[in-house]
């Protein structure tokens, strides 16, 4: 089976839990590891945004990684993040991570920098070649400040075959069509917006890496497989419960509120680390109410 192949369905972006003294959490995250692959997702992403990366330390990075891999244990397949707006520093992470057990690499847009189109190319294109595993764009310009445009994205599939897919979390679907009309065959496109997977798969998206399938891994999985299937009648009905989901998890930030719901389900503390704070009040009593029905 081929990289593409692994991707196609359900990733989950794990979420990093923290103690209340907000050091890792290892006991949780191997509670969660579980629920979610129990849950039937398809693969794993660790060390992603919803993992709370830019709060942690290289050292704390590197025992996450070893982690996973071991709890997992070759049950489903895991990529690992490793991104930034430093290129070199980049290109030392992929030299010194323990990256031996993963599948691919998922790599952020530069942010804050604002690189040009030419230079978003040019950071890839080093990474590409740099890289021991296969590369998965990730353009989220909500987060980053940049959009990567469409031509950027297939220029890039087209020209270096280290780069085998794209998580497309740009929102507007126009651009997300054009990517889908001129991609390479075996270049895989997934959607990064839990919001619109139904109807971005409804238009040639694979998959989808999410952060709603962190608590609700079975409903989101069978939701995606369903879309998989031309079934979107299924997916609607299994969809719609959740869009009240995904507004309130995404009501004040990410990964808080999916936080919020994985710890009214114990998975975990209630804990992130600053800048983020937990859900407030009355955003909380929503997930208590929702929870409740």
């Amino acid at each position: 089976m081929t990289v593409q192949q692994k991707l196609r369905g359900t990733g989950v972006a794990l979420v990093t839990p923290f103690a209340k003294d907000r050091s890792i959490d290892f006991t949780a995250l191997g509670k969660v590891i579980d629920h979610v692959i129990d849950g039937g997702v398809e693969y794993l992403i660790t060390l992603g945004t919803t993992g709370e990366t830019p709060t942690l330390s290289k050292e704390e990075k590197m025992a996450i990684i070893a982690f996973t891999f071991s709890h997992t244990a070759d049950r489903v397949p895991i990529i690992v993040g490793v991104g930034g707006n430093n290129t070199a520093e980049v290109i030392n992470d992929l030299q010194n991570f323990p990256l031996d057990k993963a599948l691919a690499i998922l790599s952020v847009v530069p942010f804050y920098n604002k690189p040009s189109q030419e230079g978003i190319y040019q950071h890839y294109k080093t990474i590409a070649a740099a890289s021991p595993k296969p590369v998965i764009l990730y353009n989220v310009p909500g987060r980053t400040g940049r959009n990567m445009t469409a031509i950027t994205t297939i220029r890039l599939a087209k020209d270096c075959p280290n780069v085998v897919g794209l998580k497309e979390a740009n929102g507007d679907m126009a651009h997300c069509m054009d990517i889908l009309r001129d991609a390479p065959a075996d270049f895989i496109v997934v959607s990064g917006d839990d919001l619109l997977a139904l109807s971005q798969i409804a238009c040639g998206m694979q998959g989808v890496i999410s952060v709603a399938a962190n608590a609700y891994p079975t409903a989101f999985s069978n939701m995606v497989r369903a879309c998989l299937a031309g079934d979107f009648v299924k997916a609607k009905v299994i969809n719609d419960p959740l869009i009240e989901v995904y507004d309130i998890m995404f009501a004040e930030n990410n990964p808080s509120g999916v936080k919020a719901f994985m710890h009214q389900m114990g998975l975990l503390e209630n804990e992130v680390r600053l800048p983020l704070v937990p859900l407030s009040e009355p955003v909380h009593s929503r997930v208590n109410a929702f929870l409740s029905k």
